[in-house]
């Protein structure tokens, strides 16, 4: 649980990661970056949280409750409410401050209900396509390329993959964004169309991916990601705390 007397360890930006199962490669990742992780808890109060820290990473995990955009559940949605209660609220007041945003897999999702969004509920039930989105074993697996959109920040992020227009990337869902929220815009799709990346042009940095760059920590292929989440974090840091 975040305390909210607990002095920052260093002035390196604090980064709030959401709780998962497999918290670690964020934590790493956040910590290549240049920031100082912090993982939350689900019992936190989203605007205690926002208080202190620089920037949201929302992580991967169970499905959103599509009540939360008005349909009923399919056969293969697992729902996670104790994240939901907690990651909603979060993301929107994160939103509404304008606090740096990178959301990733389950992350994306969140991210895109708590602005207004739809989910597809079952990639495999909804659309007709030959690509594997659930390649979970390794968890680096290179499991399809996507096609970035030119000009986005994502693409600004990835270096030589935006030069390219292109990128390989592992994958591990079987839901996806829907209807795109208000304010956002798609940044990456997969060939069979899935979006596999949103982003709130307006913010200081919001950016959401459905693959799992977090894996990629030890060879660097999505290194720039977390460099620039991190470098909007540091902005924020600094003037949270008066810097020039």
């Amino acid at each position: 649980m975040l305390n909210a007397e607990c002095p920052m360890l260093n002035d390196k930006p604090l980064i709030g990661i959401t709780p998962c199962s497999r918290v670690e490669d964020y934590v790493e990742s956040v910590r290549r970056a240049g920031a100082e992780p912090l993982v939350l808890s689900n019992s936190d109060d989203p605007g205690m949280v926002l208080d202190r820290i620089d920037g949201v990473l929302l992580t991967g995990g169970l499905d959103v409750d599509p009540a939360f955009y008005s349909e009923a559940p399919h056969d293969r949605t697992k729902a996670d409410p104790e994240r939901d209660r907690f990651e909603i609220p979060l993301s929107q007041q994160a939103l509404a401050r304008d606090v740096p945003v990178f959301a990733i897999c389950r992350g994306v999702q969140v991210l895109n209900v708590a602005a207004g969004g739809t989910l597809v509920q079952d990639i495999p039930s909804a659309i007709a396509s030959d690509l594997d989105h659930a390649v979970d074993v390794p968890k680096d697996a290179i499991a399809h390329p996507i096609r970035l959109t030119p000009g986005t920040r994502l693409a600004s992020s990835l270096g030589w993959s935006a030069t390219l227009e292109t990128c390989a990337v592992n994958s591990r869902h079987h839901q996806a964004v829907g209807t795109v929220a208000p304010s956002f815009v798609v940044s990456a799709v997969s060939p069979d169309g899935v979006i596999e990346a949103i982003e709130r042009p307006a913010g200081s940095f919001c950016i959401g991916v459905q693959w799992h760059p977090e894996n990629f920590w030890r060879t660097g292929e999505f290194a720039g990601l977390f460099e620039e989440f991190v470098a909007a974090a540091a902005r924020r840091h600094g003037a949270r705390h008066g810097e020039r």
